[in-house]
């Protein structure tokens, strides 16, 4: 038992320094390639983008890049979840990854819910993030906490520690990072309806969005 006790330790240890080395990785705002010369061979959604709710061919697609510690995308979570529940079947929704670098958090909370969507569980891990931000935001050993979610989901914590520690995790998303940062995404959260980036005044300037693009 201490022996795995030792091992379950040395494995997290050792994903909490990778989160720490690679953090700086991920996109910095102010180090982004100009759009222009990116964004035409950049898909605003790809095989790979987290899709929340599928409504079919032909239907609006919303699309948002976010952060899992920014306080906007945090007020925005229930709106959208909102939007979710009055267009279901009418619009797809679908989020991407942005984290920045001004968020120490925001990389370990990104790649706790990569590491839950390869156990099927993104949004479980989406939500929970987003439900408690207030708890884990500017906080540290941050990373431990998002364990203990994984555990509260009922995932395979090996599995999950294996995730975490996996390179390619972070490859995900950064894949999603470097979309964003091509597309031009100024900051977070960043909308897109049908692959064009709004500009949002208001909250409800995405409902009018979307309601722009189901009578279009």
């Amino acid at each position: 038992m201490q022996k795995q006790a030792v091992i379950s330790i040395a494995t997290v240890v050792g994903a909490l320094l990778l989160i720490v080395a690679v953090a700086l990785a991920v996109v910095r705002p102010w180090e982004r390639p100009e759009p222009a010369a990116e964004a035409a061979n950049v898909a605003v959604v790809d095989e790979s983008t987290h899709i929340l709710d599928d409504a079919g061919e032909g239907a609006p697609v919303l699309v948002e890049f976010l952060d899992h510690e920014c306080p906007s995308c945090g007020q925005f979570h229930p709106i959208v979840e909102d939007l979710r529940e009055r267009y279901a079947g009418e619009v797809t929704f679908a989020v991407r990854y942005f984290p920045l670098a001004m968020h120490p958090n925001a990389v370990p909370a990104a790649l706790a819910a990569e590491a839950a969507a390869q156990q099927g569980s993104f949004e479980a891990m989406h939500t929970m993030l987003f439900d408690r931000q207030q708890e884990w935001a500017g906080t540290d050993g941050a990373a431990a906490g998002f364990r203990g979610y994984a555990e509260e989901l009922g995932l395979d914590l090996e599995a999950y520690d294996a995730a975490i520690a996996d390179p390619e995790t972070l490859e995900r998303v950064q894949l999603d990072a470097d979309a964003a940062a091509a597309l031009g995404a100024p900051s977070t959260p960043t909308f897109f309806v049908d692959g064009e980036m709004l500009e949002l005044q208001r909250y409800e300037d995405v409902e009018l969005a979307l309601q722009a693009a189901l009578e279009g």
